[in-house]
């Protein structure tokens, strides 16, 4: 089966426990382009039939907009639980959107879950979360692994605990690196860890920028607060829009080969991402962030 990648604005995301169906509305409208209900980390081991059974059941009918992409992360496909997940993605009633997966090693296993939904003909997407220093040296491989997957995550606090090294900047920079290089490869977002501190506002902006610089397309919360910040940090600004949509119109008028515009070379990778730019502006033109 092959799904044809539509884009969408990807520039924050929130997570909300699997145990809370009651929180799955309020997250829908708190402005965030992705809401994450998760079945791992957030699930105690004795709550984790209590959490899958409500994830299936009630977000995929939860009332919010329309807009903001429901995404269930499962339990590490590894895992007994894992598998439990997976038996009930393919029981479902109601269709799930996408499905998240942490703690990737190789693309065998995105593979084989992508094999399993062609064969049960469902059309769930795949975002994957690229947090072990195994998934790291096989995120090219990983990447190309499934048309289904639409965007890599960066998993940093396990990435660092696995890498041995500190949670910083600078100390993750080549792995932040390789996530986006990857992602880029096969045209797929690539969405950066949340900003632990829920204090440290300038911290988190700083980071983000950075992220955006970077190559990434978003970031996650721990917070709604700080949602309008990342979605404000992801969406192109009017300069960026102004320059994006006269590129574009110049090399319209131009013969289709290489465009000098304003003494600098374009060259056609750098068309397409110009092209993004007014896509992922016109998509989110009618948000409250500007």
């Amino acid at each position: 089966m092959t799904n044809e990648r539509v884009l969408r604005p990807r520039r924050s995301f929130i997570f909300a426990p699997g145990t809370r169906p009651d929180m799955f509305p309020k997250a829908l409208v708190c402005g965030t382009d992705i809401v994450c209900v998760d079945l791992e980390d957030a699930v105690a081991p004795k709550d984790k039939q209590e959490a899958r059974l409500a994830a299936f059941k009630h977000l995929p009918t939860a009332e919010g907009p329309s807009r903001v992409e429901r995404v269930i992360r499962v339990n590490c496909l590894r895992t007994t639980d894992g598998m439990s997940d997976v038996q009930a993605l393919l029981q479902a009633k109601d269709a799930v959107e996408a499905i998240m997966l942490p703690k990737v090693k190789g693309p065998e296993e995105v593979r084989n879950l992508s094999d399993l939904l062609d064969e049960f003909k469902i059309g769930t997407r795949l975002h994957v979360i690229i947090e072990t220093n195994e998934g790291l040296e096989a995120a090219h491989e990983i990447a190309r692994s499934s048309d289904r997957i639409e965007a890599l995550f960066f998993g940093g606090v396990d990435m660092a605990a696995d890498l041995r090294c500190k949670s910083t900047w600078m100390a993750l920079q080549y792995a932040r690196s390789r996530v986006v290089h990857a992602a880029a490869t096969m045209g797929l977002d690539v969405i950066d860890v949340p900003f632990l501190d829920l204090n440290d506002r300038q911290g988190m902006l700083d980071e983000a920028r950075l992220s955006a610089e970077l190559g990434y397309t978003g970031k996650g919360a721990i917070h709604p607060k700080q949602i309008d910040d990342l979605n404000a940090t992801f969406t192109p600004d009017a300069q960026q829009i102004d320059h994006a949509r006269r590129v574009l119109e110049a090399f319209a008028n131009s013969d289709g080969g290489l465009l000098v515009f304003e003494g600098k070379l374009i060259e056609k990778p750098v068309l397409r991402s110009y092209a993004r730019v007014l896509a992922i502006r016109d998509l989110v033109k009618d948000d409250a962030v500007r």
